[in-house]
């Protein structure tokens, strides 16, 4: 049979832009491969929610599933006190110097009297745990279940894990008045722009925002100043992030506009009683630690 022919009784394919049959043509998914989408879809909840429409029942349960997330999520952080969270790459090890700023960060906040709240992985993240927990502060991580990546560090006196990533970042944002942003990557711009979002258009109050680490946060500082001068955003939303390098004068700014701002101090908000039914707990002080 010669090449250029097409086999018998197949339907020729035209790659032709212009057709408009072209879709026609294509093959339909066999049985097996659907139901290793309709499985791969399944196996994690978020994304089955984003999958697209589902049935009536299957968002009614995702529905149920997100909110006792979240009143989990509320009642496990709700004694945590005024927390300062700290933002960073999981791809950090010990002795990288971005590991050992994020653990001396996590000191320094152990030290103004707040809790150290992460996302509770290994990384920037441990090392800002681990900071607070050799300090005498209390740390506390906000995970998320991955099925390649991250389990909780063992620096947390408070852990609590999510399956949606939007429920997770929430809870990061709710219990803290000031954030730190180590280098990250994607997760970590989405984190640090997403919280200048909520800040700008006044969703949460005018918290500092710090970027600890000069060199590396320095092209996207300069990019805010190109997108000020092309007017899509203000210049006063350019005062919203602090740049450095040092620890101390980060923490001078987040008590400057922060702390005394807002009349907080390590005693939290005042003392409640917890329920144990609802999965409340306080945390308990260790012998030279920061009391709440």
């Amino acid at each position: 049979m010669n090449n250029s022919e097409e086999p018998t009784g197949s339907k020729p394919v035209s790659h032709d832009s212009d057709c408009p049959d072209c879709l026609e043509t294509l093959p339909e998914p066999a049985s097996n491969e659907k139901e290793n989408m309709k499985a791969f879809l399944q196996q994690e909840s978020e994304r089955f929610l984003l999958s697209g429409p589902n049935r009536r029942f299957n968002d009614l349960s995702l529905l149920f599933k997100i909110g006792m997330e979240l009143f989990r999520g509320f009642r496990a952080l709700h004694f945590v006190g005024p927390c300062i969270t700290v933002f960073g790459s999981a791809r950090s090890r010990e002795g990288h110097p971005y590991y050992e700023l994020a653990r001396e960060m996590g000191s320094m906040i152990a030290r103004m009297g707040f809790t150290t709240m992460t996302g509770g992985g290994p990384g920037a993240m441990e090392a800002a745990n681990r900071g607070a927990r050799e300090a005498g502060g209390f740390s506390v991580g906000c995970g998320i279940k991955l099925p390649f990546e991250q389990s909780s560090n063992p620096y947390l006196d408070r852990s609590v894990d999510m399956d949606f990533f939007f429920v997770r970042k929430m809870l990061l944002l709710k219990y803290s008045f000031a954030f730190v942003v180590l280098p990250g990557g994607v997760g970590t711009l989405d984190e640090l722009f997403e919280t200048l979002t909520l800040i700008q258009t006044r969703k949460i109050m005018n918290f500092p925002v710090v970027l600890l680490g000069e060199d590396y946060w320095r092209p996207i500082h300069d990019f805010m100043k190109k997108m000020a001068e092309e007017e899509t955003i203000s210049q006063e939303d350019l005062d919203l992030v602090f740049l450095t390098d040092s620890v101390t004068k980060a923490a001078d700014h987040i008590y400057r506009y922060g702390a005394r701002q807002f009349g907080l101090h390590q005693k939290g908000f005042g003392k409640h009683r917890s329920l144990w039914f609802l999965g409340e707990s306080e945390l308990q002080s260790r012998k030279g630690g920061v009391p709440l």
